[in-house]
């Protein structure tokens, strides 16, 4: 898949003129992308960052479409929890803060430029790693 078929697929269903505006460049710039012109690193980049995409996806069709979160360090964040609470924290209060993590990052990673946050996406990311979860 080229640059310019990603970038399509970024656009989905979106007008090429909204896109644009979405993604701070001219409309004759992403038309000429479009037809098959490469993009500076740093437009590359300009169009990624929002539009909440993967950069190395956009630019090579490698890896994820939508940026990624980063891997949750536990013990840091219960240490963490338990300063601020000034507490142990307990099993339940664990699971909970950790699906809390886990929903901030699902809705931050797949945040629309215009702050959509799809909110019943995450409920459906969550319900399924709990089937994922060890009984």
């Amino acid at each position: 898949m080229s640059f310019a078929q990603r970038l399509k697929s970024l656009i989905g269903e979106e007008s090429v003129s909204g896109f644009a505006r979405r993604v701070d460049i001219s409309e004759a710039l992403l038309r000429k992308y479009l037809k098959g012109s490469e993009p500076s690193l740093a437009k590359a980049n300009q169009i990624a960052m929002k539009a909440n995409c993967s950069l190395e996806w956009l630019a090579t069709g490698c890896g994820y479409l939508y940026r990624q979160a980063e891997v949750v360090d536990k013990p840091a964040l219960y240490a963490a929890y338990e300063h601020i609470n000034n507490k142990k924290i307990s099993p339940t209060e664990a699971e909970n803060l950790l699906k809390t993590v886990s929903g901030y990052q699902f809705l931050r990673t797949h945040k629309k430029a215009d702050g959509y946050l799809d909110i019943s996406g995450m409920a459906a990311f969550l319900a399924l790693a709990k089937q994922d979860e060890p009984k």
